[in-house]
C-alpha cells in the first residue's frame, strides 16, 4: 500500500484526489473528523460532476423515502447521490447506510465522504483513502488522532478481494505539517492495546454476570477466573486486584443483586470460600445486561415513583441519567435558561434528588433535562426534521438514543415486575409504546392495525376515527380519501370485514361490505 503525502494543502484538494479516482475508473472513501465536515466533503465533489444515470436516481429516491418525511440532510444526500457521491455516519439511518455501502460495492456510488466509524468492521471495494483530518477536537482541544486509528482507516484501501495494491492519501496543509504527518503515522508504532475490563461499569456488568450465571460460587473461584484475564497479565498487582474485586463485591451485595452464605467460620480461608449467590433481582438485572450501578439507580427512583404522581418526564429523566444513553445533548451555553427553566416546570416529577448547581455532576444532570425533552417532543408527534433544527439531533442518531430508551425503559418495566409495582408496568408499558411510534397516547389504540403509523393515526383521528371501532364503522370512500385505496382495503380486512371487487365505473357509488 502507497501513502502520499500533499504538501499543498486547499479546499480542492480532496475534490481533486476524488475525481482524479474516478477518472481512474476506481473508487474512494474520504475520512473526516465530523458529520457536517463529511457532508460539505461530499457536497463539494457533486457539485463538480455534471451527470448522473437512471440507477443512481433510483437509489436517490430510496434515500429520501427512508423517512416518512425526508429531512434537509435526506435532500442533500440525495442530492450527492444522484452524481455517485455520499457522504455516511452515524446521523443516517440504517437503511440509509445500507443503500449506500451496497451500491458502492457494486460500483454505482463512486466516492464516500465518512466519519470514522466506517474504518471498523466494513470491508468496501476502496482503492483509495482520502485522510481529509488527521486532527479532531479533544477535551484539550485539537489533538492528532492515535496512530492506530490512521491505521484504521489506512488499511480500508486496496482490499484484499478488490485489489491488488491501494493508496493511503493524507493531507497536509504545510511543509511542516507533511514533515509531522510523515514521522507520526508512517513511521510511528501503534499505541499499546489495554484491557478495558478495568473500567467499573464493564467489570461490574461482568463481575454480577459470572455469579448470576453459577459460573463462580466463591471469592475463590472469582479470582481465580480474573487472574487468567488480559487485564490481570497487564496489571499485575494482584493483591490490588483482589481489593477491587472485593470492592466491587461488596457493592453488590449493597445493593442486593447478590447474597454471601455466611459460614460458621469466619477465618480468612473460609471467608474466601463462603458461597455466594446472585438474587432474584440480580440475576435478572445480569440478563438486561444493564450496568448494576444504573438498576441501582432505576429501583431507587421507581421506589420514589410508588408514592408521587408522575408523568412520561418521570420515567424519560430517570432513564437519560444513566451510563447506557451517554452521549447525551448538551446544554450549549446560549440555552442553559431555557433548560433551567423547563427544570422548574417539570421539578416535581423529579424521580431522583436534584443535585446542586455546584456539584460537578450537575451538566450531566443538565444534559438528562435536555434528552429527555427532545424525547417529549418525539413523543409529541414532532417530526425529524423538527428535531434535527431543534436539537441538531440526525435521524440515526435520534434511532440509536430511541433503541437505548426502549432497552432502559424495558429494563425499568422488568425491574418493576420484581418490586411488584403493577401501575408502573402499565405506565412504563405505555410509553415505550409512544416511544415507539412517536405518538400521544391518544393514538395508541389505532396503531394496533398494520401499515397504520404516526402520520396515518394522526390523519384518521383528526377525521373522528379515534379507535378500532370507528374504523370498523367508517365508510370505505371516507377511508380511501384518507388512506388510499390498498390502504384502505387492508385496514377494512383487519377489523373484520373485506370489500367487494369495485368496478371502476361505480367507485364513486354505493360500496357494500361484506363480513370477513
Amino acid at each position: 500500500m502507497g501513502n502520499k503525502k500533499i504538501p499543498n494543502h486547499s479546499d480542492n484538494s480532496v475534490t481533486n484526489l476524488a475525481l482524479d479516482t474516478i477518472n481512474l475508473g476506481k473508487q474512494a472513501i474520504v475520512f473526516a473528523n465530523t458529520k457536517r465536515s463529511a457532508e460539505k466533503a461530499a457536497e463539494e465533489i457533486a457539485k463538480s460532476i455534471k451527470v448522473g444515470n437512471a440507477d443512481l436516481e433510483r437509489i436517490s429516491d430510496g434515500i429520501l423515502n427512508a423517512l416518512s418525511r425526508p429531512t434537509k440532510q435526506c435532500e442533500r444526500l440525495a442530492y450527492c447521490i444522484k452524481k455517485g457521491i455520499a457522504f455516511h455516519h452515524a446521523g443516517l439511518v440504517s437503511k440509509q447506510r445500507e443503500l449506500i455501502e451496497n451500491n458502492f460495492r457494486n460500483g454505482l456510488i463512486k466516492i464516500i465522504c465518512a466519519t470514522p466509524t466506517l474504518a471498523y468492521g466494513v470491508d468496501l471495494p476502496a482503492f483509495r483513502v482520502i485522510i481529509k483530518d488527521l486532527r479532531r477536537y479533544s477535551p484539550r482541544g485539537l489533538a492528532w488522532i492515535p496512530v492506530l486509528e490512521y491505521l484504521q482507516q489506512s488499511g480500508r484501501a486496496g482490499r484484499p478481494k478488490f485489489d491488488k495494491t491501494g493508496e493511503a492519501i493524507a493531507i497536509a496543509g504545510s511543509e511542516g505539517e507533511k514533515n509531522k504527518i510523515y514521522e507520526m503515522y508512517i513511521l510511528g508504532e501503534p499505541e499499546d492495546i489495554y484491557s478495558k475490563l478495568a473500567v467499573e461499569p464493564v467489570l461490574r456488568t461482568y463481575l454480577l454476570s459470572l455469579i448470576a450465571a453459577d459460573f463462580t460460587r466463591n471469592k475463590s473461584q472469582i479470582m481465580d477466573f480474573f487472574e487468567r484475564t488480559f487485564w490481570a497479565y497487564q496489571f499485575r498487582d494482584f493483591g490490588k486486584l483482589e481489593m477491587i474485586i472485593s470492592k466491587m463485591l461488596d457493592l453488590l451485595e449493597e445493593w442486593e443483586f447478590i447474597a454471601r452464605k455466611k459460614n460458621e467460620f469466619r477465618d480468612a480461608d473460609k471467608f474466601e470460600n463462603e458461597e455466594i449467590r446472585a438474587t432474584v433481582m440480580g440475576k435478572r438485572v445480569a440478563e438486561l445486561y444493564i450496568d448494576p450501578l444504573t438498576a441501582f439507580f432505576i429501583i431507587s427512583c421507581l421506589r420514589n415513583a410508588s408514592d408521587k404522581k408522575i408523568n412520561e418526564f418521570s420515567l424519560l429523566q430517570m432513564a437519560c441519567h444513566t451510563l447506557e444513553m451517554r452521549p447525551l445533548l448538551r446544554v450549549g451555553a446560549k440555552e442553559n435558561e431555557k433548560i433551567q427553566e423547563e427544570l422548574i416546570k417539570h421539578e416535581s416529577f423529579l424521580l431522583e434528588h436534584e443535585p446542586s448547581m455546584y456539584e460537578p455532576e450537575y451538566d450531566d444532570f443538565l444534559n438528562s433535562i435536555k434528552t429527555a425533552l427532545m424525547f417529549i417532543d418525539w413523543t409529541d408527534e414532532k417530526d425529524e426534521e423538527f428535531l434535527l433544527e431543534q436539537y441538531n439531533l440526525r435521524p440515526g442518531e435520534l434511532r440509536v438514543k430511541l433503541d437505548n430508551a426502549d432497552w432502559l425503559l424495558y429494563s425499568s418495566e422488568e425491574i418493576s415486575r420484581i418490586l411488584h409495582y403493577q401501575s408502573l408496568i402499565r405506565e412504563i408499558a405505555k410509553l415505550r409504546l409512544r416511544m415507539k411510534y412517536g405518538v400521544r397516547e391518544e393514538l395508541l389504540p389505532l396503531l394496533r392495525l398494520e401499515q397504520i403509523g404516526r402520520v396515518r393515526a394522526r390523519k384518521l383521528y383528526n377525521n373522528k376515527i379515534k379507535d378500532i371501532g370507528d374504523v370498523k364503522k367508517a365508510d370505505f370512500l371516507k377511508l380511501v380519501q384518507i388512506l388510499g385505496e390498498k390502504v384502505a382495503l387492508n385496514v377494512k380486512k383487519q377489523v373484520g370485514e373485506e370489500i367487494k371487487e369495485i368496478p371502476s365505473g361505480k367507485r364513486k357509488g354505493q360500496i357494500s361490505l361484506v363480513d370477513y
